[in-house]
């Protein structure tokens, strides 16, 4: 029984490293917020121009890929953070609109905005009689 628990392990593990890509990338920070209509999803993704973010859905997976072109200007005296590109993915509840899906880009900010489909919106039902 342990090695049929160890070998489907590994199978997952294989087949969820095939969605990655070949880089090395950073993670970045994300914060997602959950209304009764939508999703909000905020990630840091510093030094990423708009043209240079890839935010792709397919099948359920929401991909954020973002590259970070040049470097901090200078050379660097003391330094904890180090600029790279960004890869994150996140597998998303079926009830999103993703017709209505928006992205903004602030400042190295990214806010994306997934409302819920109106089948998955609560709805309070009257009492008629």
């Amino acid at each position: 029984m342990a090695n049929k628990e160890m070998v489907s392990r590994e199978n997952t593990s294989l087949a969820r490293e095939g969605v990655r890509a070949p880089d090395t990338y950073v993670r970045p920070a994300v914060d997602i917020f959950e209304t009764d209509e939508n999703l909000t999803l905020v990630a840091d993704l510093p030094g990423v121009a708009k043209e240079d973010l890839d935010i792709n859905l397919e099948r359920g997976i929401l991909t954020i890929k973002g590259a970070v072109k040049g470097g901090a200007p200078g050379k660097a005296v003391f330094r904890e953070f180090t600029l790279g590109n960004y890869f994150r993915q996140f597998q998303l509840p079926d009830e999103i609109d993703t017709e209505k899906t928006a992205a903004e880009l602030k400042k190295g900010v990214l806010t994306l905005t997934m409302p819920k489909s109106a089948a998955a919106k609560p709805r309070r039902i009257e009492i008629k009689h």
